[in-house]
């Protein structure tokens, strides 16, 4: 379903299928003027999402050698047909230098690796590991071969005819995450850094050492710009996005404090222990019955409210044998209370 979401610069909405995913579909922007079109993000590499993205580009009677890919992150939902859908054509394919290196790294295997050893010693069996390589979404249909890049830095420029849209860092649910943002018309496509109907997944990163403060920076960051338009890259927006990204900001308080409770209550534990005991959007179902990849998701960003804690001294990280531990620092009350007061400076003034 293709719908016009914006007029002037003309901004189209077109509906992509994500089967057998939770975010049941992915928002692909198509910006057009001037004859020149530039696409926002492609579905996985599936036919469902190719089918849904060849019927939106004729029925905008788009010109293929006038248009470009912009890709807002790494994520396989967002990137699995890039070389697909332009193949053998001469746009380019526009996306973060830090991204696209990040992507670099997983498409020869050395990242997955890393992974499954990270999450082995968080408590994954390696029996459950080797589910997740064909369970998994971000495996099973991410792009099918490696492909080149125009990279972009963080204030690049990119032009769709008359009008520019500027590059931003967002750096928090991907190392190299970017939106884009049309100073005239306060307009930004916001990908996955905001999200109003559900809250966008930080997960811990091989090499990264704190990816929820990233994510937290980021968010002050970006409320620096004058919003009036938000397009976020799941689901819909009815809300003002000044209070998203509070609420974002709160719950994100709400769960480290979470995780110190049961820290509190759980001294030594991985963290799919510690994920076990929070709380999560299931629809009734426990813990054990919630499916592999969202528990692999899950404990994903149980580590990056963890590895938050450890960056800033109120929990303390061991590694006996293959196994990681987690115990506070201090007593649970005082940690809440330092977050609390950490918490000033992501709270709007």
């Amino acid at each position: 379903m293709l719908t016009k979401v914006y007029d002037t610069p003309a901004v189209y909405c077109l509906n992509v299928p994500l089967p057998e995913n939770p975010l049941k579909n992915l928002n692909c922007y198509i910006i057009q003027d001037s004859g020149e079109t530039l696409i926002l993000d492609t579905g996985f590499n599936r036919p469902e999402c190719l089918e849904a993205l060849m019927a939106g580009m004729e029925e905008l009677s788009a010109d293929w050698s006038k248009t470009n890919l912009f890709l807002t992150h790494l994520h396989s939902d967002h990137t699995g047909l890039a070389p697909t859908l332009m193949k053998d054509k001469p746009g380019k394919i526009y996306m973060s230098r830090v991204d696209y290196d990040y992507f670099e790294s997983i498409m020869v295997g050395e990242v997955w690796k890393e992974s499954d050893r990270n999450f082995i010693a968080e408590g994954f069996t390696e029996e459950q590991i080797m589910r997740l390589h064909s369970e998994n979404p971000a495996r099973g249909y991410e792009p099918e071969r490696f492909f080149s890049v125009t990279a972009l830095e963080d204030g690049d420029i990119l032009h769709v005819g008359k009008w520019a849209f500027s590059c931003i860092l967002v750096p928090g649910h991907t190392p190299g995450q970017m939106v884009l943002y049309q100073p005239q018309e306060k307009l930004m496509f916001t990908a996955d850094h905001i999200l109003f109907d559900i809250t966008p997944n930080i997960t811990c990163w091989v090499g990264t050492q704190d990816s929820l403060g990233n994510y937290l920076d980021s968010l002050v960051k970006i409320r620096q710009y004058e919003i009036r338009t938000a397009l976020p890259a799941h689901r819909k927006n009815d809300m003002d996005v000044y209070v998203r990204m509070d609420q974002i900001i709160e719950h994100h308080l709400n769960r480290l404090k979470d995780t110190v409770h049961a820290l509190a209550a759980n001294r030594g534990s991985h963290a799919t222990q510690i994920a076990a005991c929070l709380r999560w959007s299931m629809r009734g179902k426990t813990w054990e019955e919630f499916p592999l990849s969202q528990r692999w998701f899950a404990v994903g960003e149980t580590i990056a409210h963890l590895d938050f804690l450890v960056c800033r001294g109120l929990v303390e990280k061991r590694t006996r044998g293959t196994t990681n531990s987690y115990c506070l620092t201090m007593d649970g009350a005082l940690c809440c209370s330092q977050l609390d007061c950490m918490w000033q400076m992501y709270r709007r003034k």
